[in-house]
């Protein structure tokens, strides 16, 4: 890449811009911030804010050549060997110091000491690493993988696998006994004694899973509108990870649109989104999480203008989301990753991007984004044409209020307008008190609710609002016998829904 391109390009995991050469330990962190991580490049003579090459003195480049040189030698250990050039822009001159990614992590600084001097890159900020980053380094210093190692607890005979078992075999036709456990390092001789290693954990439905393991799940939400403050529906998927991945495509299915077109002669149908991508990238989740960060879940989050996933861990340093055409394959988790080969939850080795990418072709409407959120890393498919539903959405709103003979605000239309694509309990009510009028307590029955929720108490309050339910006894509204009645314009609602 040009320098003039990357001059443009915002700092990050990669990249780091220094006016002058950092007094005390800021150029140290910055090595071995990217050392222990995907390697990076540090340009100095760079103003950030606002972004300049601004230059040093060219009699001084081989002086503070020298100078970086003995700094990171004298604070980085172990020894990190800087790859140092000068780079022309127009008259200015700068020092690019190539960091590659390190073979012998973790990195830090020598007067901190491994606890108190390792840092780690997240995003374009070095962060000093905790004790679950510092083991993590040093697996990969052995070349070793956290689902890998042994788990002490219990004996891999003791432990419960009997519904991943039988998936197994469903799947592959073959049997899970000691020996394709064995094959599969899903467990490992210690002493005599055959122990799971995490990934078995993790596929079991052993207590261990819940207690080792109690983050491993997938939190599924479907909001209302564009932000996090109602939702429509959820779902905590905590099932072994064998299953969750179908789990959460089929909870995202049952909140998106399936559409009909005619081509040519004949009438085809299509999903809003594009659902392969999708189901690819939830995959990609489960499988190429970190399972090793503590605390952290997956998310897959959909929202009236986009579907987002987030998974925990960063980015393998050898994917790079913006080459999708090229077959690119990196398996954090080396155990679990051939398991779901096995079990055809994900393709071919590299195949997986290839594939997102060319289905995004078919979807010009929707625009593919990623990026490195903290210590996560989230993909989005975000509707281009979502301005274009809030005018239907208004002009839904006009039509109600025609139906209706009043006016009738924003908010109302997109109620409608959210209802038509997919009923929710806003609309269920409204049904329910179309048969007969319910207390309370008779429609969260009705619903098939085990209490009286506070979505519930919202939702009844904001039909009230609107005027499309009343009481049945309105001026004593804590009457014991009180109940809820639909009113002529709740049945309009229903109507313009229907339509």
């Amino acid at each position: 890449m040009h320098i003039n391109e990357i001059l443009k390009k915002p700092e990050g995991r990669r990249l780091e811009f220094k006016e002058t050469i950092p007094t005390q330990l800021g150029l140290p962190k910055t090595v071995i911030a990217f050392a222990n991580d995907a390697g990076g490049e540090i340009y100095i003579g760079v103003r950030d804010n606002p972004r300049e090459a601004v230059g040093l003195p060219e009699d001084k480049l081989v002086e503070l050549e020298e100078q970086i040189g003995d700094i990171i030698y004298d604070c980085c250990y172990p020894v990190i060997l800087p790859d140092i050039s000068f780079v022309r822009v127009e008259d200015k001159y700068l020092i690019k110091i190539i960091i590659y990614r390190g073979n012998m992590p973790p990195y830090f600084l020598k007067e901190k000491g491994k606890t108190n001097g390792t840092y780690n890159r997240i995003g374009s900020a070095n962060r000093l690493a905790d004790a679950s980053m510092i083991e993590e380094l040093e697996r990969k210093k052995r070349n070793i993988s956290f689902d890998s190692e042994l788990a002490f607890d219990k004996p891999a005979a003791e432990l419960d696998i009997n519904e991943f078992k039988s998936f197994f075999h469903e799947k592959t036709g073959e049997e899970l006994n000691t020996q394709s456990l064995k094959k599969l390092e899903l467990i490992k001789e210690y002493q005599g004694i055959f122990y799971p290693t995490n990934a078995l954990i993790l596929f079991s439905d052993d207590e261990l899973r819940n207690s080792h393991f109690y983050f491993a799940k997938v939190e599924c939400a479907r909001f209302k509108g564009i932000g996090t403050e109602e939702f429509i529906d959820q779902k905590s998927i905590r099932c072994n990870i064998a299953l969750q991945a179908e789990e959460a495509y089929n909870f995202v299915l049952r909140h998106i649109d399936k559409g009909a077109f005619v081509e040519g002669v004949y009438t085809q149908s299509r999903w809003e989104y594009p659902v392969k991508a999708l189901r690819e990238v939830i995959r990609n989740a489960i499988v190429h999480r970190d399972y090793s960060l503590a605390g952290k879940d997956i998310k897959v989050a959909i929202y009236d203008d986009m579907i987002e996933v987030t998974s925990p861990g960063l980015l393998p340093p050898s994917i790079d989301y913006d080459a999708m055409e090229d077959r690119q394959s990196d398996a954090r988790n080396r155990v679990i990753a051939p398991v779901f080969k096995l079990l055809g939850i994900i393709d071919q080795w590299g195949n997986g991007l290839k594939l997102i990418a060319d289905e995004l072709k078919a979807y010009p409407e929707i625009e593919f984004r990623w990026k490195e959120a903290g210590l996560s890393f989230q993909v989005q498919f975000i509707k281009k044409n979502y301005k274009e539903e809030i005018v239907l959405r208004q002009e839904l709103g006009q039509e109600l209020g025609q139906e209706l003979g009043q006016e009738l605000g924003q908010e109302l239309g997109q109620e409608l307008g959210q209802e038509r694509k997919e009923k929710t309990i806003f609309t269920l009510i409204l049904v329910k008190l179309q048969q007969k009028s319910l207390s309370r307590s008779e429609l969260a029955k009705a619903l098939g609710l085990k209490t009286i929720s506070g979505h519930l108490n919202r939702t009844i309050a904001k039909l009230q609002e609107h005027g499309l339910i009343d009481f049945t006894i309105p001026d004593k509204p804590n009457h014991p016998d009180q109940k809820f009645r639909i009113t002529e314009r709740g049945i309009v609602f229903i109507q313009l829904v229907e339509k």
